[in-house]
């Protein structure tokens, strides 16, 4: 495994009271803040089971959407790079964790320019591949390349289809060479050279999976796509992820992987 699926530590944060304000393409209903916090606690147990070190940050009441904590960095073998979210209600969440992360980097940047969250960000083994979308543009994908080709790591800039929130709202990485993803994503030929696992019409919420070292996490409650993962020889962690799912959340949005 490389760098984009083994990993040692992770980083999350627990859901404040206010995440049931946190933003939303749709209103599908008030979170549960109890279920929330249940999921959240299941999902921080499956990381630790893997064996990696989970750093659990408290809940920022003035930020609703902090628990979504891969939108504000990206993690590398060679440093962190501070995102720009879009809302003006996260910029703040960026400065509260610059510190965390420093306790882990030598090396963190700060993007200056542009607009870029982590959920339009997937690292594969060979690239950085960004989505343009509502949420991240193309001065942030230039801004985030002038840093991370200095590492090492090429960016590709894709583009995301009309509806689709983050790129990896409708993807996630299985393995090095593998990407799960939908089938409106897929036919875009964003994945060229990778291989393709499409999700079954009507789960389309359940491409967003992140591989964390020998286990694929994906969201509780599509049985059609964890048959399949099942049968491509992967072990999957089923998270349930109805709550988080109110505010265009996912299993990659909840933690920070390094």
């Amino acid at each position: 495994m490389s760098h984009a699926t083994h990993f040692t530590r992770a980083i999350v944060r627990r859901p404040a009271d206010s995440a049931v304000d946190g933003l939303r393409a749709e209103d599908i209903g008030t979170p549960d803040l109890g279920a929330m916090r249940a999921d959240h606690a299941a999902y921080v147990a499956a990381l630790e089971e893997t064996g990696a070190s989970v750093t659990v940050l408290p809940p920022l009441p003035a930020y609703p959407d902090a628990q979504f904590v891969e939108d504000t960095a990206l993690c590398l073998p060679q440093g962190a790079v501070l995102m720009r979210p879009s809302a003006p209600s996260r910029a703040g969440e960026v400065a509260t964790i610059e510190p965390v992360l420093r306790d882990h980097y030598e090396t963190v940047v700060p993007l200056t320019r542009g607009r870029i969250e982590g959920g339009d960000v997937l690292v594969s083994a060979r690239e950085v591949l960004v989505g343009l979308s509502a949420r991240t543009d193309t001065v942030g994908v230039a801004a985030l390349r002038a840093v991370t080709e200095g590492w090492g790591h090429s960016v590709r800039e894709v583009r995301t289809p009309a509806g689709v929130l983050h790129l990896k709202t409708d993807c996630g990485l299985l393995a090095d060479d593998t990407v799960l993803a939908t089938e409106r994503l897929a036919a875009s030929g964003c994945f060229d050279g990778y291989r393709v696992l499409r999700v079954p019409a009507g789960e389309e919420a359940a491409a967003n999976c992140i591989r964390f070292n020998d286990v694929v996490i994906m969201p509780a409650g599509f049985p059609r796509t964890a048959e399949m993962l099942d049968r491509e020889g992967f072990a999957i962690v089923p998270i349930g992820n109805a709550e988080c799912a109110k505010l265009d959340g996912g299993m990659s949005c909840l933690s920070l992987r390094f």
